[in-house]
Protein backbone atom coordinates (compact mmCIF):
# COMPACT_ATOMS: atom_id res chain seq x y z
CA UNK A 1 0.00 0.00 0.00
CA UNK A 2 1.39 3.43 -0.94
CA UNK A 3 1.42 5.90 1.93
CA UNK A 4 0.62 9.56 1.28
CA UNK A 5 3.61 11.91 1.61
CA UNK A 6 4.05 13.67 4.91
CA UNK A 7 3.92 17.47 5.18
CA UNK A 8 7.68 18.00 4.82
CA UNK A 9 7.86 15.78 1.72
CA UNK A 10 4.93 17.66 0.22
CA UNK A 11 6.72 20.95 0.83
CA UNK A 12 9.90 19.58 -0.76
CA UNK A 13 8.04 18.31 -3.82
CA UNK A 14 6.15 21.54 -4.31
CA UNK A 15 9.38 23.58 -4.17
CA UNK A 16 11.24 21.39 -6.69
CA UNK A 17 11.22 23.74 -9.67
CA UNK A 18 14.35 25.69 -10.59
CA UNK A 19 14.02 28.45 -9.67
CA UNK A 20 11.02 27.58 -7.50
CA UNK A 21 7.84 29.58 -7.86
CA UNK A 22 6.11 30.53 -4.64
CA UNK A 23 2.97 28.54 -3.86
CA UNK A 24 1.05 30.51 -1.28
CA UNK A 25 -0.71 27.34 -0.10
CA UNK A 26 2.60 25.90 1.13
CA UNK A 27 4.87 28.91 1.50
CA UNK A 28 7.62 30.97 -0.10
CA UNK A 29 10.79 29.07 -1.09
CA UNK A 30 13.64 30.70 0.85
CA UNK A 31 17.37 30.19 1.32
CA UNK A 32 17.99 32.42 4.33
CA UNK A 33 16.33 35.26 6.21
CA UNK A 34 17.03 37.67 9.05
CA UNK A 35 13.55 38.21 10.49
CA UNK A 36 12.36 41.43 12.07
CA UNK A 37 11.92 39.76 15.47
CA UNK A 38 15.62 38.83 15.64
CA UNK A 39 15.32 35.23 14.47
CA UNK A 40 17.76 33.93 11.85
CA UNK A 41 16.77 31.30 9.30
CA UNK A 42 19.30 29.33 7.24
CA UNK A 43 18.66 26.49 4.83
CA UNK A 44 20.83 23.38 5.22
CA UNK A 45 21.24 20.43 2.86
CA UNK A 46 22.10 16.84 3.74
CA UNK A 47 23.30 15.11 0.55
CA UNK A 48 23.26 11.69 2.22
CA UNK A 49 19.57 11.95 3.05
CA UNK A 50 18.83 14.15 -0.01
CA UNK A 51 16.92 16.54 2.25
CA UNK A 52 16.80 20.28 2.82
CA UNK A 53 15.37 21.99 5.89
CA UNK A 54 15.79 25.11 7.97
CA UNK A 55 17.92 25.84 10.99
CA UNK A 56 16.19 28.44 13.14
CA UNK A 57 18.30 30.51 15.56
CA UNK A 58 16.31 32.09 18.37
CA UNK A 59 17.28 33.32 21.85
CA UNK A 60 20.80 31.85 21.67
CA UNK A 61 19.70 28.35 20.63
CA UNK A 62 19.03 26.57 17.33
CA UNK A 63 16.69 23.87 16.10
CA UNK A 64 15.69 22.27 12.80
CA UNK A 65 12.40 23.30 11.20
CA UNK A 66 10.64 22.16 8.02
CA UNK A 67 9.05 25.61 7.65
CA UNK A 68 9.12 28.95 9.45
CA UNK A 69 6.33 31.49 9.79
CA UNK A 70 7.24 35.17 9.95
CA UNK A 71 5.64 37.70 12.29
CA UNK A 72 3.58 38.97 9.34
CA UNK A 73 2.14 35.51 8.77
CA UNK A 74 4.14 34.52 5.69
CA UNK A 75 5.30 30.90 5.68
CA UNK A 76 8.87 30.26 4.52
CA UNK A 77 9.87 26.87 3.10
CA UNK A 78 13.32 25.62 2.01
CA UNK A 79 14.27 25.00 -1.60
CA UNK A 80 13.81 21.39 -2.66
CA UNK A 81 16.68 18.93 -2.37
CA UNK A 82 15.95 18.13 -6.01
CA UNK A 83 16.62 21.70 -7.04
CA UNK A 84 19.25 21.48 -9.77
CA UNK A 85 21.57 24.08 -8.22
CA UNK A 86 21.41 22.36 -4.82
CA UNK A 87 21.67 18.78 -6.06
CA UNK A 88 24.62 19.45 -8.40
CA UNK A 89 26.48 21.53 -5.79
CA UNK A 90 26.55 24.73 -7.81
CA UNK A 91 25.68 26.35 -4.48
CA UNK A 92 27.02 24.74 -1.29
CA UNK A 93 25.30 24.60 2.10
CA UNK A 94 26.07 23.28 5.60
CA UNK A 95 24.28 20.22 6.94
CA UNK A 96 23.73 21.72 10.40
CA UNK A 97 25.46 23.81 13.08
CA UNK A 98 28.55 22.34 14.75
CA UNK A 99 30.52 23.59 17.77
CA UNK A 100 33.86 25.25 16.95
CA UNK A 101 35.22 26.38 20.33
CA UNK A 102 37.03 29.73 20.39
CA UNK A 103 37.06 32.01 17.36
CA UNK A 104 40.85 31.74 17.05
CA UNK A 105 40.50 27.95 16.85
CA UNK A 106 38.02 28.28 13.99
CA UNK A 107 40.33 30.66 12.13
CA UNK A 108 43.18 28.22 12.67
CA UNK A 109 41.16 25.38 11.16
CA UNK A 110 40.24 27.48 8.14
CA UNK A 111 43.86 28.48 7.57
CA UNK A 112 45.05 24.89 7.97
CA UNK A 113 42.51 23.74 5.37
CA UNK A 114 43.64 26.40 2.90
CA UNK A 115 47.29 25.60 3.57
CA UNK A 116 46.76 21.89 2.84
CA UNK A 117 45.43 22.44 -0.65
CA UNK A 118 46.62 25.87 -1.87
CA UNK A 119 50.04 27.45 -2.24
CA UNK A 120 49.80 31.20 -1.57
CA UNK A 121 51.92 33.53 0.52
CA UNK A 122 51.53 33.21 4.32
CA UNK A 123 50.09 36.74 4.48
CA UNK A 124 47.44 36.08 1.85
CA UNK A 125 46.66 32.73 3.47
CA UNK A 126 45.78 34.55 6.69
CA UNK A 127 43.83 37.25 4.87
CA UNK A 128 41.86 34.62 2.93
CA UNK A 129 41.03 32.84 6.20
CA UNK A 130 39.49 35.98 7.65
CA UNK A 131 37.74 36.72 4.36
CA UNK A 132 35.98 33.35 4.71
CA UNK A 133 34.91 34.37 8.21
CA UNK A 134 33.81 37.77 6.94
CA UNK A 135 31.64 36.26 4.19
CA UNK A 136 29.39 34.69 6.85
CA UNK A 137 28.72 38.13 8.36
CA UNK A 138 28.91 40.30 5.24
CA UNK A 139 25.24 41.31 5.40
CA UNK A 140 25.96 43.13 8.68
CA UNK A 141 27.90 45.74 6.71
CA UNK A 142 27.07 48.30 4.03
CA UNK A 143 30.30 47.80 2.04
CA UNK A 144 32.71 44.95 1.44
CA UNK A 145 35.95 44.15 -0.42
CA UNK A 146 36.57 41.36 -2.94
CA UNK A 147 39.28 38.70 -2.92
CA UNK A 148 41.38 37.94 -6.02
CA UNK A 149 44.20 35.67 -7.16
CA UNK A 150 45.88 37.04 -10.28
CA UNK A 151 48.19 35.05 -12.52
CA UNK A 152 48.57 33.13 -15.77
CA UNK A 153 47.45 29.61 -16.65
CA UNK A 154 48.74 26.85 -14.37
CA UNK A 155 49.38 29.15 -11.39
CA UNK A 156 46.83 27.55 -9.06
CA UNK A 157 43.94 29.97 -9.54
CA UNK A 158 41.25 27.31 -9.97
CA UNK A 159 42.46 25.36 -6.92
CA UNK A 160 42.30 28.58 -4.93
CA UNK A 161 38.71 29.22 -6.03
CA UNK A 162 37.60 25.68 -5.17
CA UNK A 163 39.33 25.56 -1.79
CA UNK A 164 38.60 29.00 -0.36
CA UNK A 165 35.23 29.21 -2.09
CA UNK A 166 33.98 25.95 -0.58
CA UNK A 167 34.21 27.49 2.92
CA UNK A 168 32.42 30.75 2.19
CA UNK A 169 28.82 31.66 2.91
CA UNK A 170 26.51 30.04 0.31
CA UNK A 171 29.25 29.89 -2.37
CA UNK A 172 27.97 30.15 -5.96
CA UNK A 173 30.43 28.55 -8.39
CA UNK A 174 30.24 30.16 -11.83
CA UNK A 175 32.52 29.23 -14.73
CA UNK A 176 32.83 30.48 -18.29
CA UNK A 177 29.98 28.17 -19.24
CA UNK A 178 27.63 30.14 -16.97
CA UNK A 179 25.63 32.90 -18.61
CA UNK A 180 25.68 36.27 -16.89
CA UNK A 181 21.88 36.15 -16.90
CA UNK A 182 22.06 33.09 -14.65
CA UNK A 183 24.63 34.80 -12.41
CA UNK A 184 22.33 37.81 -11.93
CA UNK A 185 19.47 35.52 -10.93
CA UNK A 186 21.52 33.31 -8.62
CA UNK A 187 22.93 36.32 -6.75
CA UNK A 188 19.48 37.87 -6.48
CA UNK A 189 17.94 34.63 -5.14
CA UNK A 190 20.75 33.16 -3.00
CA UNK A 191 22.69 36.28 -1.85
CA UNK A 192 25.77 34.08 -1.59
CA UNK A 193 29.48 34.42 -2.29
CA UNK A 194 30.21 34.55 -6.02
CA UNK A 195 33.17 32.34 -6.99
CA UNK A 196 34.20 33.13 -10.55
CA UNK A 197 37.09 32.86 -12.99
CA UNK A 198 37.12 36.17 -14.84
CA UNK A 199 39.59 34.70 -17.32
CA UNK A 200 36.84 32.46 -18.68
CA UNK A 201 34.96 35.58 -19.78
CA UNK A 202 38.00 37.51 -20.97
CA UNK A 203 37.09 37.61 -24.64
CA UNK A 204 33.33 37.45 -24.17
CA UNK A 205 30.78 40.20 -24.67
CA UNK A 206 29.35 39.12 -21.33
CA UNK A 207 32.37 40.53 -19.53
CA UNK A 208 30.67 43.94 -19.53
CA UNK A 209 27.83 42.47 -17.46
CA UNK A 210 30.36 41.08 -14.99
CA UNK A 211 31.82 44.57 -14.62
CA UNK A 212 28.33 45.79 -13.64
CA UNK A 213 28.15 43.07 -10.99
CA UNK A 214 31.57 44.02 -9.59
CA UNK A 215 30.86 47.76 -9.71
CA UNK A 216 27.51 47.50 -7.93
CA UNK A 217 28.11 44.43 -5.81
CA UNK A 218 30.33 45.82 -3.06
CA UNK A 219 27.80 48.25 -1.60
CA UNK A 220 24.25 47.75 -0.37
CA UNK A 221 21.46 49.56 -2.14
CA UNK A 222 22.99 49.50 -5.65
CA UNK A 223 21.07 46.83 -7.58
CA UNK A 224 21.62 46.30 -11.29
CA UNK A 225 18.52 47.23 -13.30
CA UNK A 226 17.83 45.01 -16.30
CA UNK A 227 14.84 44.98 -18.60
CA UNK A 228 12.86 41.78 -18.97
CA UNK A 229 9.80 40.99 -21.03
CA UNK A 230 6.61 39.99 -19.23
CA UNK A 231 4.23 37.27 -20.32
CA UNK A 232 2.22 39.90 -22.17
CA UNK A 233 5.37 41.00 -24.05
CA UNK A 234 5.63 44.25 -22.11
CA UNK A 235 9.06 45.49 -21.08
CA UNK A 236 9.40 45.21 -17.32
CA UNK A 237 12.54 46.67 -15.66
CA UNK A 238 13.72 44.51 -12.77
CA UNK A 239 16.26 45.22 -10.01
CA UNK A 240 18.77 42.45 -9.32
CA UNK A 241 20.45 42.58 -5.91
CA UNK A 242 24.15 41.74 -6.46
CA UNK A 243 25.62 42.79 -3.10
CA UNK A 244 27.72 39.86 -1.87
CA UNK A 245 31.32 38.75 -1.25
CA UNK A 246 33.15 37.75 -4.43
CA UNK A 247 36.28 35.70 -5.04
CA UNK A 248 37.87 36.16 -8.44
CA UNK A 249 40.65 34.52 -10.43
CA UNK A 250 42.01 36.63 -13.27
CA UNK A 251 45.00 37.01 -15.55
CA UNK A 252 45.08 40.80 -15.60
CA UNK A 253 43.79 43.99 -14.04
CA UNK A 254 40.73 46.11 -14.68
CA UNK A 255 41.14 49.42 -16.49
CA UNK A 256 38.91 51.13 -13.94
CA UNK A 257 41.11 52.13 -10.99
CA UNK A 258 38.09 52.53 -8.73
CA UNK A 259 37.12 48.90 -9.41
CA UNK A 260 40.71 47.75 -8.89
CA UNK A 261 40.72 49.34 -5.43
CA UNK A 262 37.96 46.95 -4.29
CA UNK A 263 40.16 43.85 -4.55
CA UNK A 264 42.51 42.23 -2.05
CA UNK A 265 44.93 40.73 -4.55
CA UNK A 266 47.64 38.08 -4.51
CA UNK A 267 49.97 37.59 -7.49
CA UNK A 268 50.35 33.87 -8.21
CA UNK A 269 52.84 31.76 -10.14
CA UNK A 270 56.00 33.49 -8.95
CA UNK A 271 57.47 30.52 -7.09
CA UNK A 272 57.80 26.74 -7.19
CA UNK A 273 54.77 24.79 -5.97
CA UNK A 274 55.15 23.44 -2.45
CA UNK A 275 55.88 19.68 -2.62
CA UNK A 276 53.19 18.83 -0.06
CA UNK A 277 50.36 20.30 -2.17
CA UNK A 278 48.33 17.41 -3.70
CA UNK A 279 48.04 17.50 -7.48
CA UNK A 280 44.41 16.34 -7.22
CA UNK A 281 41.97 17.14 -4.45
CA UNK A 282 41.34 13.98 -2.35
CA UNK A 283 37.78 12.70 -1.71
CA UNK A 284 38.00 13.75 1.95
CA UNK A 285 38.33 17.38 0.86
CA UNK A 286 34.55 17.78 0.47
CA UNK A 287 33.86 16.32 3.91
CA UNK A 288 36.42 18.63 5.51
CA UNK A 289 34.88 21.65 3.79
CA UNK A 290 31.36 20.62 4.84
CA UNK A 291 32.44 20.24 8.46
CA UNK A 292 33.94 23.73 8.41
CA UNK A 293 30.79 25.18 6.84
CA UNK A 294 28.83 23.64 9.73
CA UNK A 295 31.07 25.39 12.25
CA UNK A 296 30.87 28.63 10.31
CA UNK A 297 27.09 28.42 10.38
CA UNK A 298 27.16 28.43 14.19
CA UNK A 299 29.68 31.28 14.05
CA UNK A 300 27.19 33.26 11.95
CA UNK A 301 24.38 32.62 14.40
CA UNK A 302 26.46 33.73 17.38
CA UNK A 303 27.95 36.83 15.78
CA UNK A 304 25.33 38.15 13.36
CA UNK A 305 24.40 41.71 14.23
CA UNK A 306 27.33 42.00 16.65
CA UNK A 307 30.09 42.93 14.20
CA UNK A 308 32.94 44.67 15.96
CA UNK A 309 34.38 48.06 15.11
CA UNK A 310 38.07 48.49 14.20
CA UNK A 311 40.29 48.67 17.26
CA UNK A 312 41.79 51.92 15.97
CA UNK A 313 40.81 54.34 13.19
CA UNK A 314 42.52 53.79 9.86
CA UNK A 315 45.20 56.24 8.72
CA UNK A 316 43.40 59.41 7.61
CA UNK A 317 45.94 59.91 4.81
CA UNK A 318 44.67 56.79 3.03
CA UNK A 319 42.12 57.21 0.23
CA UNK A 320 38.58 57.39 1.68
CA UNK A 321 37.37 54.73 -0.78
CA UNK A 322 40.08 52.31 0.37
CA UNK A 323 39.29 52.94 4.04
CA UNK A 324 35.59 52.44 3.35
CA UNK A 325 36.20 49.07 1.67
CA UNK A 326 38.80 47.71 4.11
CA UNK A 327 37.11 48.75 7.35
CA UNK A 328 34.38 46.02 7.39
CA UNK A 329 36.94 43.22 6.99
CA UNK A 330 39.31 44.71 9.55
CA UNK A 331 36.48 45.04 12.05
CA UNK A 332 36.13 41.26 12.42
CA UNK A 333 39.87 40.52 12.65
CA UNK A 334 40.88 39.88 16.25
CA UNK A 335 44.51 38.97 15.50
CA UNK A 336 46.81 42.01 15.85
CA UNK A 337 49.33 40.51 13.41
CA UNK A 338 46.73 40.04 10.68
CA UNK A 339 45.38 43.54 11.32
CA UNK A 340 48.91 44.90 10.85
CA UNK A 341 49.28 42.92 7.61
CA UNK A 342 45.97 44.29 6.34
CA UNK A 343 47.14 47.77 7.27
CA UNK A 344 50.37 47.28 5.31
CA UNK A 345 48.42 45.98 2.33
CA UNK A 346 46.04 48.93 2.54
CA UNK A 347 48.93 51.39 2.58
CA UNK A 348 50.60 49.69 -0.41
CA UNK A 349 47.32 49.96 -2.37
CA UNK A 350 47.14 53.64 -1.45
CA UNK A 351 50.69 54.24 -2.64
CA UNK A 352 50.09 52.31 -5.86
CA UNK A 353 46.97 54.35 -6.56
CA UNK A 354 48.85 57.60 -6.02
CA UNK A 355 51.69 56.45 -8.28
CA UNK A 356 49.26 55.55 -11.05
CA UNK A 357 47.58 58.92 -10.76
CA UNK A 358 50.89 60.76 -10.86
CA UNK A 359 51.56 59.20 -14.28
CA UNK A 360 48.20 60.38 -15.66
CA UNK A 361 47.89 63.73 -17.43
CA UNK A 362 46.25 65.31 -14.36
CA UNK A 363 49.25 64.40 -12.21
CA UNK A 364 51.66 65.68 -14.84
CA UNK A 365 49.83 69.01 -15.04
CA UNK A 366 49.91 69.31 -11.25
CA UNK A 367 53.68 68.72 -11.36
CA UNK A 368 53.97 71.67 -13.75
CA UNK A 369 51.70 73.91 -11.65
CA UNK A 370 53.68 73.07 -8.52
CA UNK A 371 56.98 73.98 -10.20
CA UNK A 372 55.61 77.26 -11.57
CA UNK A 373 54.31 78.23 -8.13
CA UNK A 374 57.71 77.43 -6.61
CA UNK A 375 59.69 79.48 -9.13
CA UNK A 376 57.31 82.40 -9.71
CA UNK A 377 56.65 85.43 -7.56
CA UNK A 378 53.43 86.36 -9.35
CA UNK A 379 49.98 86.12 -7.73
CA UNK A 380 48.58 83.62 -10.27
CA UNK A 381 49.56 81.03 -12.90
CA UNK A 382 48.51 81.41 -16.52
CA UNK A 383 47.24 78.52 -18.64
CA UNK A 384 49.78 79.50 -21.29
CA UNK A 385 52.67 79.10 -18.83
CA UNK A 386 51.36 75.67 -17.84
CA UNK A 387 51.01 74.70 -21.52
CA UNK A 388 54.55 75.85 -22.40
CA UNK A 389 56.21 73.89 -19.60
CA UNK A 390 53.98 70.82 -20.10
CA UNK A 391 54.92 70.79 -23.82
CA UNK A 392 58.62 70.88 -22.97
CA UNK A 393 58.37 68.00 -20.53
CA UNK A 394 55.76 65.76 -22.20
CA UNK A 395 55.42 66.97 -25.78
CA UNK A 396 56.74 63.67 -27.17
CA UNK A 397 53.99 61.72 -25.36
CA UNK A 398 50.97 63.58 -26.77
CA UNK A 399 49.88 64.20 -30.32
CA UNK A 400 48.77 67.81 -29.87
CA UNK A 401 49.01 70.05 -26.83
CA UNK A 402 47.11 73.34 -26.79
CA UNK A 403 46.17 75.85 -24.08
CA UNK A 404 42.52 74.96 -24.64
CA UNK A 405 43.18 71.25 -23.94
CA UNK A 406 45.25 72.04 -20.86
CA UNK A 407 42.61 74.47 -19.59
CA UNK A 408 39.86 71.90 -20.07
CA UNK A 409 41.73 69.31 -17.95
CA UNK A 410 42.38 71.88 -15.24
CA UNK A 411 38.70 72.85 -15.11
CA UNK A 412 36.91 69.56 -15.80
CA UNK A 413 39.20 66.97 -14.18
CA UNK A 414 41.07 68.88 -11.49
CA UNK A 415 38.04 71.11 -10.85
CA UNK A 416 40.13 74.27 -10.53
CA UNK A 417 38.34 77.42 -11.69
CA UNK A 418 40.00 79.70 -14.25
CA UNK A 419 39.15 83.23 -15.39
CA UNK A 420 40.40 85.82 -17.86
CA UNK A 421 42.76 88.36 -16.32
CA UNK A 422 42.91 92.08 -17.05
CA UNK A 423 45.66 91.32 -19.59
CA UNK A 424 43.37 88.98 -21.55
CA UNK A 425 45.10 85.77 -20.39
CA UNK A 426 43.36 82.83 -18.75
CA UNK A 427 44.76 82.12 -15.31
CA UNK A 428 44.01 79.76 -12.44
CA UNK A 429 41.92 81.71 -9.97
CA UNK A 430 44.13 82.73 -7.01
CA UNK A 431 41.58 81.48 -4.47
CA UNK A 432 41.83 78.01 -6.02
CA UNK A 433 45.50 77.65 -5.07
CA UNK A 434 44.58 76.68 -1.50
CA UNK A 435 43.08 73.45 -2.90
CA UNK A 436 46.37 72.36 -4.43
CA UNK A 437 47.87 70.56 -1.37
CA UNK A 438 44.93 68.13 -1.31
CA UNK A 439 45.34 67.52 -5.05
CA UNK A 440 49.09 66.99 -4.61
CA UNK A 441 48.35 64.33 -2.01
CA UNK A 442 45.70 62.64 -4.15
CA UNK A 443 47.91 62.45 -7.23
CA UNK A 444 51.17 61.63 -5.48
CA UNK A 445 52.83 64.95 -6.32
CA UNK A 446 55.46 66.11 -3.85
CA UNK A 447 54.83 69.71 -2.79
CA UNK A 448 58.55 70.34 -2.19
CA UNK A 449 60.35 69.28 -5.36
CA UNK A 450 60.96 71.95 -7.99
CA UNK A 451 60.55 69.99 -11.20
CA UNK A 452 59.86 66.51 -12.50
CA UNK A 453 63.56 65.61 -12.51
CA UNK A 454 64.24 67.26 -9.14
CA UNK A 455 66.07 70.33 -10.52
CA UNK A 456 65.16 73.97 -10.85
CA UNK A 457 64.75 74.60 -14.58
CA UNK A 458 62.73 77.78 -14.28
CA UNK A 459 65.11 79.64 -16.59
CA UNK A 460 64.44 77.26 -19.48
CA UNK A 461 60.97 78.69 -20.29
CA UNK A 462 59.57 82.11 -19.50
CA UNK A 463 56.81 81.95 -16.92
CA UNK A 464 53.69 83.93 -17.82
CA UNK A 465 52.09 85.12 -14.61
CA UNK A 466 49.86 87.92 -13.55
Amino acid sequence: MQHPPNQEEAVQDKAASDPPKPDRKLGTPTISAALSDGRLVEMVFDPGEARTRFVLWQNGAWRFESAVRTSSGEQLIPYSARNNLVRKEVVLFPTGPQEYGAEKDLVGEIQAFIHRYVDVSPRFERIASYYVLFSWLHDCFAELPYLRLRGDYGSGKTRFLLTVGSLCYKPIFASGATSTSAIFRMLDSFHGTLIIDEGDFRYSDEKSDLIKIFNNGNQKGLPVIKTEMSGTREFNPRAFEVFSPKILASRGSFDDKALESRFLTEESGGRTLRPDIPINLPPIYKEEARALRNKLLLYRFRNHGQARKPFAPLDARIEPRLRQIFMPLMSIVCDDGVRAELGELLWSYHQELRTDRSMEVEGQILEVIRTLLTTSSGPSISIKAVTDRFTRLHGQDYERITPKWIGTIIRKRLHLRTHKSSHGMFVIAPEELQRLPALYEKYGVSPDALSQDGTDDSSAIPVSTE
